[in-house]
């Protein structure tokens, strides 16, 4: 009998890993991340990483694998996920698929987005511009993929801009195969929630944990050809700290705002994820895995 892959999802601070790994020893199942910076060696503490003791305990896969200096992104991810859940499955295990970066799932459970190749030339051009400006282009030629977008995330809006400018076309029109219900009807999942003053308060302790426990060293030692690795939320405000241009509250202060704001982008990701089921974050874990398990088995 295959097993069918079962998706823990939830924002930045939620508590997968522990759920996870609950899952695991009830199900004998196995892990695998889906988290968009937890993929890569050296950044284990700021990505809040599984530890060592806890992939030990059970098999993880797709964890600190991925060299600082190469790029990943949704379509590399799932290209790499699929066959190790496959994989498995065919060992009569479950896959337990855990992470908080909702494109890196949603290429999973719905299939990869088919975009154009990038172009150098015009690549070029949009890095030139300001992310405001690539924002207000952006706007203007598909209001729907904006809307979506972090209004505060160069790469990301580029790539969008980049493939409007490419096609003559919507980059969100690229997506129809996101709206396909037939997709998600097999799907099994939940969703780790918390009351938004609850979950502000684990970010903030989660964070002076981080930086107490040798982030900003991960941080000092990235290697100078560092790419993807660099838009993982502290690098640049560690960055910032060790050039001496923040103190360390400051520091402290900023990577936990911006923790803030992306665990909202993830709650508003995840809302229209209407497959997924709630679970309380703050119920004991033993009661998460009783709850899950009355829905699985």
């Amino acid at each position: 009998m295959t097993l069918s892959p079962f998706y823990l999802c939830g924002t930045t601070a939620a508590g997968k890993t522990a759920l996870a790994l609950a899952l695991a020893e009830a199900w004998g199942g196995e892990v695998v991340n889906a988290d968009a910076f937890q993929v890569y060696r050296g950044l284990e503490i700021l990505s809040a990483a599984p530890s060592e003791a806890e992939m030990a305990s059970h098999p993880h896969h797709l964890f600190c694998f991925q060299e600082a200096s190469e790029a990943m992104d949704a379509a590399k991810y799932e290209a790499l996920a699929r066959p190790v859940i496959a994989e498995i499955q065919a060992r009569g295990k479950r896959p337990i698929v855990v992470g908080g970066s909702g494109l890196y799932l949603k290429f999973l459970t719905h299939g990869v987005a088919k975009a154009p190749s990038g172009d150098p030339e015009l690549r070029a051009e949009l890095e030139s511009l300001s992310t405001e400006e690539i924002y207000r282009q952006l706007r203007e030629l598909d209001p729907e993929e904006a809307a979506k977008q972090n209004a505060g995330n160069h790469r990301h809006l580029s790539r969008a801009l980049e493939i409007c400018l490419m096609t003559g076309g919507k980059a969100s029109d690229l997506r129809s195969n996101f709206a396909d219900a037939s997709r998600v009807e097999n799907l099994e999942g939940v969703v780790l929630q918390w009351p938004r003053e609850c979950l502000a308060e684990r970010i903030a302790q989660r964070t002076e944990r981080m930086l107490a426990e040798g982030a900003i060293k991960e941080v000092q030692n990235l290697p100078a050809d560092a790419g993807t690795i660099r838009q993982a939320i502290g690098v640049r405000e560690v960055e910032a700290y060790l050039r001496g241009e923040l103190t360390h509250g400051e520091c402290l202060e900023k990577i936990t705002i911006a923790t803030r704001q992306y665990a909202k982008r993830q709650r508003n990701w995840f809302r229209r994820e209407s497959w997924l089921r709630g679970v309380e974050g703050e119920l004991p874990l033993a009661d998460q895995v009783a709850k899950v398990r009355s829905w699985v088995g």
